[in-house]
């Protein structure tokens, strides 16, 4: 049975000439975001969409999709996902393959003696190392370094994220 994953997502506009920002959610974005490509997209309505336009800007990818010129038709795209299906990613069950933004959100986020700190609400990823973002219950939104020393244990049938933050890291977003 095919899954379909998230390749990324769209972000805010960039320029006049129709780029969009997007946030990485692949291993291999030299390989999936190619002149090009066609994705999938989630809202369905919004796709599918064919990659005319492909650069980077300091570190962020920017691109351009056909049929969507200007600033105003890249802003429509804002929020989009962009699709594939597991046999395009290729093998997806390395215990390595690390965590996707789709498989945490919503997950509880508790400290090591159980006090809730929030809710996982993204998964933004970096080249150094991911961020946790995590959505307090007073709306407040907290970044966490996704390592093993902050993050000890993501428990998949629980739906739940255990940290251990050091002191003040929590406080941030306040």
């Amino acid at each position: 049975m095919s899954q379909t994953f998230v390749v990324a997502r769209v972000g805010k506009p960039h320029g006049l000439r129709g780029e969009v920002t997007v946030q990485v959610h692949t291993d291999d974005p030299e390989g999936r975001l190619t002149l090009g490509a066609r994705f999938a997209t989630d809202p369905e309505q919004r796709g599918p969409l064919t990659l005319v336009s492909v650069r980077q800007h300091q570190g962020t990818y920017l691109l351009g999709f056909d049929g969507h010129p200007d600033r105003t038709a890249a802003e429509a795209l804002r929020g989009t996902r962009l699709l594939v299906d597991d046999d395009e990613e290729g093998e997806v069950e390395d215990e390595d393959a690390g965590w996707r933004e789709d498989d945490l959100l919503g997950f509880a986020v508790v400290r090591v003696d159980g006090q809730p700190v929030g809710e996982v609400s993204a998964l933004h990823l970096r080249p150094v190392q991911d961020l946790l973002e995590v959505r307090t219950p007073s709306g407040s939104v907290v970044l966490v370094p996704f390592v093993e020393e902050l993050v000890p244990q993501v428990d998949e049938e629980a739906r739940t994220v255990v940290v251990d933050p050091p002191p003040g890291l929590l406080e941030l977003g306040e």
